[in-house]
């Protein structure tokens, strides 16, 4: 297999993961080989030598200010790692990824939370040569440098909590990205849970304007109606970011995420909100955050559904109208005067 220079070192490392956990890259498990049954973490590790591409993924291993003990930053090589076990078919839309959409592992931003900056403009790099810019996390803090960089104007967040914490923390993304300009009424926050937040906090939320849905109104009215409508609501900004704080989800699916509760979102919920996001136009960027690597059980449970969420965000994409740039697959939509 011929590399491009960019994915050679993520491949490198993805393959030695997966041989010390018995898992190939060619089949799903070591021994298993089948070249029909090709895997996505090969399909992302063998990105094309093109300029432009339809999906990129970067690692932004942000860990150093979290409130909690975290191993985070060791969580991008985990999901890139777990991709080994799925392959690129999505039989519920009949569509081959490998078919439909040219990838780039971008590889991690060395030390993110040292230099935000230098994070930010790594993203801001990904997002200039991709449709769709995924970046894994690494904890909540994490979406700073990812909408900084991809320059969203916009932001909708599935997460427990409303992250508007005073400081510098995993808890602050979204205090420090109005501080810097972002307009709370293009916020929308979705699967807020009870007992998760502090009543000054949500207040905080109110008067900045920011829409609010509750995980009791997610229950409700179902997944998809909320995220539907917090992307309208973010499109008010211009280009939108989307935070995939995996703390959103019940603890029994993510176990690995320090501050998941039980009743939050189920896997399924979570999957589906990342291929809508995915498939929205106004969506240039996705972090995928919270997820302590170093935590979780035997089964690596909570890494393999950040991985899934890569897939289904990649699917999501593939079902976008075309989006016509001169010598790429499919181009980012013109910006508005």
């Amino acid at each position: 297999m011929r590399l491009y220079p960019i994915a050679e070192h993520a491949f490198k490392r993805v393959r030695a993961a997966r041989r010390r956990q018995g898992v190939s890259l060619r089949g799903r498990m070591a021994g298993v080989t089948d070249p029909r049954w090709p895997t996505a973490a090969a399909w992302l590790a063998a990105g094309p030598p093109a300029t432009r591409v339809d999906l990129a993924v970067l690692g932004v291993p942000t860990w150093r200010t979290s409130l909690s003990a975290t191993g985070a930053n060791a969580t991008p090589a985990a999901v890139r790692a777990e991709l080994a076990r799925y392959s690129t078919y999505a039989a519920s839309l009949g569509i081959d990824l490998a078919d439909r959409l040219t990838a780039a592992d971008l590889g991690d931003v060395e030390d993110p939370d040292a230099g935000e900056d230098a994070a930010a403009d790594a993203v801001a790099a990904a997002a200039a040569r991709a449709r769709l810019t995924v970046v894994l996390g690494g904890d909540n803090a994490a979406t700073v440098p990812a909408v900084r960089g991809a320059r969203a104007g916009g932001l909708v967040t599935l997460d427990a909590h409303h992250d508007l914490r005073d400081g510098r923390s995993n808890g602050s993304p979204v205090r420090r990205l109005l501080d810097g300009g972002l307009a709370g009424h293009a916020v929308a926050q979705v699967g807020i849970a009870d007992w998760a937040n502090s009543a000054e906090y949500a207040a905080d939320a109110r008067a900045a304007g920011i829409t609010v849905v509750t995980r009791a109104e997610v229950a409700e009215r179902g997944v998809a109606d909320c995220v539907r409508g917090a992307l309208a609501v973010a499109a008010r900004g211009g280009p939108i970011h989307v935070d995939l704080d995996v703390d959103v989800c019940d603890r029994a699916v993510a176990p690995a995420c320090p501050a998941s509760r039980p009743g939050g979102l189920s896997a399924a919920e979570l999957l589906a909100a990342a291929r809508i996001a995915g498939a929205d136009p106004r969506v240039v960027s996705v972090d995928l955050t919270e997820v302590d690597a170093t935590r979780d059980t035997p089964d690596r449970r909570t890494v393999r559904l950040v991985a899934l969420a890569v897939l289904e965000l990649a699917a999501g994409l593939a079902t976008r109208p075309p989006d016509p740039g001169p010598g790429r697959a499919g181009g980012r939509p013109p910006e508005e005067d």
